[in-house]
């Protein structure tokens, strides 16, 4: 009898492993989690509100009742020009950058800084970034000036963003602030920076633009 005992219980394992496959009840490995980072400047960080009331924060509740396999890394920081965003680009490249969401360049044109500076400076954040993951999503949040910086230099600062998107192959919410800039009961009291609700419209615009890219990525 006692012989009979080791085939018994490999018969036995066998089968409840054989069970398990065939019931569902060993489940798949959980998908990796990849990271979403939002490099900007105030709009970005969230300035003046709660940082959960920020559209970072906002879009990452999205992603989990979205139940989708990425997480959110907010990369602002109140003040940052193009330039800034360069300096800080090596550094955020250390970990893991699926997609890369730039929001730079507003601090740029409210300075009336040089146009042509504005661009390489972004230019080379994407390149730095492909260069360290060549299959990086990249999304740009094109900006405006205000009218007294002169036409020709609004039209300009504006044309940046959509060249910058069709060179690299990347996406582009051409107005971030679409619907919330200029009106008063969007925007705290410097006219500049969202409300709560102004940056839950920002992240419904983002979110448009952002989801189906996590869907494909």
């Amino acid at each position: 009898m006692r012989k009979t005992m080791p085939a018994f219980f490999g018969t036995a394992l066998g089968l409840c492993f054989y069970s398990s496959l065939v019931l569902g009840q060993i489940s798949p490995p959980p998908l990796a989690t990849k990271t979403v980072v939002f490099l900007g400047d105030s709009l970005t960080a969230g300035l003046g509100v709660q940082t959960s009331e920020a559209f970072p924060a906002l879009i990452a509740e999205k992603i989990r009742t979205a139940h989708l396999p990425f997480e959110v890394e907010n990369a602002g920081l109140s003040g940052d020009t193009s330039a800034g965003g360069l300096r800080r680009i090596e550094w955020l490249l250390q970990r893991r950058m699926d997609v890369l969401v730039i929001e730079l360049g507003a601090n740029d044109g409210l300075r009336g800084l040089s146009l042509p500076s504005l661009k390489a400076n972004l230019q080379t954040i994407i390149d730095k970034t492909k260069e360290k993951n060549p299959a990086v999503k990249i999304i740009l949040a094109g900006m405006q000036v205000p009218p007294n910086l002169g036409a020709e230099y609004g039209a300009g600062f504006q044309r940046i963003f959509a060249e910058l998107a069709r060179d690299n192959n990347a996406a582009l919410i051409p107005f971030l602030l679409e619907g919330v800039g200029g009106h008063r009961d969007l925007n705290q009291p410097d006219l500049i920076h969202p409300t709560p609700a102004g940056h839950r419209i920002v992240a419904d615009l983002v979110w448009k633009t952002l989801e189906p890219i996590l869907r494909t990525g």
